[in-house]
């Protein structure tokens, strides 16, 4: 059965992007303006998302926020699933040691917990935007690696493939020309999904308070700040808790939508 495009979870991921992208231009102050008579205000016309504990308006921390997070996931995620493919592209085609020393090298970083070793190496470096893209796309391409490798040995047993490298025509140019549109899907998919997953990594990771620092400031740096108010305040965490659930829900409902139609694809053929 086909499944239907999630038009709803295409729409959410569209605004919640232009708005955390454009949003933020819409206010005329600082994000990190101090107010002293709108301390944990709650939502109202005013402050739609109501302020936190020093006054600031949270609808525009929260696209503020928005903007950070989206860039880390998006960055990481592209990182990632491009180490991913060649990696897993390089162990599929060339076979034999070169596959042997790509799969220990994959099962090696998967005997570490990913967010731990996150933690291992966030503890080394000083937290920024660029440091947590490169960190977590260190610690997320091995996913992609697995299923590229199993798809590009399938690939590699072709016959056309053989006959392409029996007339030894350039290993990068038969990769380029005929790897890359058939192993498009998967990296699709895995990118969807590597999305919502960085994302998810680095709210963990400033909820922890080992994330972005101010004065920058992250859907989980907002988490950070309102577990302290938790009790009086509940949508100091609420708000970015909800952007992030949006974002995960419909990043995997479209991705869950694009692997039904590869393997439609794949069953056709």
């Amino acid at each position: 059965m086909k499944k239907r495009l999630p038009k709803i979870s295409l729409l959410i991921l569209i605004s919640i992007f232009l708005l955390s992208f454009l949003g933020p231009s819409l206010f005329f102050d600082s994000v990190n303006n101090f107010n002293a008579k709108e301390i944990l205000l709650p939502p109202s016309f005013l402050h739609p998302f109501g302020t936190d504990r020093l006054g600031r308006d949270l609808l525009h921390r929260v696209l503020e926020g928005g903007r950070l997070s989206l860039a880390i996931g998006v960055g990481s995620s592209l990182i990632a699933s491009f180490l991913g493919l060649m990696i897993g592209v390089s162990a599929g085609f060339f076979g034999k040691i070169v596959d042997k020393s790509i799969v220990i090298l994959i099962d090696f970083f998967l005997t570490f917990p990913t967010f731990f070793l996150l933690l291992a190496l966030v503890s080394y470096v000083e937290a920024s935007s660029f440091a947590l893209i490169i960190i977590i796309s260190i610690t997320g391409w091995m996913s992609m690696a697995r299923l590229i490798r199993s798809e590009s040995f399938s690939i590699a047993q072709k016959p056309f493939i053989k006959i392409l490298k029996i007339s030894n025509v350039n290993s990068f140019k038969i990769i380029i020309k005929y790897f890359t549109p058939l192993l498009a899907p998967i990296f699709f998919i895995s990118f969807t999904f590597g999305v919502s997953g960085a994302i998810l990594a680095e709210s963990g990771l400033s909820f922890l308070g080992v994330g972005i620092m101010p004065p920058q400031v992250s859907w989980g740096s907002i988490l950070a700040e309102g577990k302290e108010v938790l009790d009086v305040a509940w949508w100091v965490s609420f708000f970015p808790g909800l952007m992030i659930f949006l974002i995960t829900f419909s990043l995997i409902k479209l991705s869950d939508f694009m692997q039904s139609i590869f393997n439609q694809n794949e069953a056709i053929s």
